[in-house]
């Protein structure tokens, strides 16, 4: 079964793919576009081009899962662009609550989230034994 944890790495590709090719297509795109191994367990996020429908490709080390959202009507409000890329690559690197707030039709940059970690700060006050 397919989970996505906090842990799990999710690779979202801003460019726009070509669904009819399936599964084969996409891990070319895997390793051409966002130069990674689809065979790494990764969970990779494609879009067609008109935003009404998206895939998640993911390998679970027995076989490939393959999922897609098509939306009833209206498209995907919000796609993140290359300026949330490293600038050579087609990827953008998603948290798992951000994949949730995207798949939803949400913007993940202006969700208001709690921090996933913050420091624990340790009081000044000694401890008398």
């Amino acid at each position: 079964m397919m989970q996505l944890t906090a842990q799990t790495r999710i690779l979202l590709s801003v460019n726009p793919a070509d669904f009819r090719a399936g599964i084969d297509g996409l891990c070319r795109l895997c390793r051409a576009e966002l130069a990674a191994d689809p065979f790494s367990g990764t969970v990779f996020v494609f879009r067609n081009r008109r935003g009404t429908s998206v895939k998640l490709l993911a390998y679970d080390g027995q076989g490939y899962w393959l999922c897609q959202k098509r939306l009833s009507s209206g498209s995907f409000r919000y796609w993140p662009d290359r300026s949330g890329c490293d600038g050579h690559s087609a990827a953008m690197v998603l948290l798992a609550h951000e994949l949730q707030v995207l798949l939803m039709g949400g913007n993940p940059a202006a969700a208001r989230t709690a921090p996933l970690w913050r420091p624990i700060v340790a009081t000044t006050a000694a401890v008398a034994v």
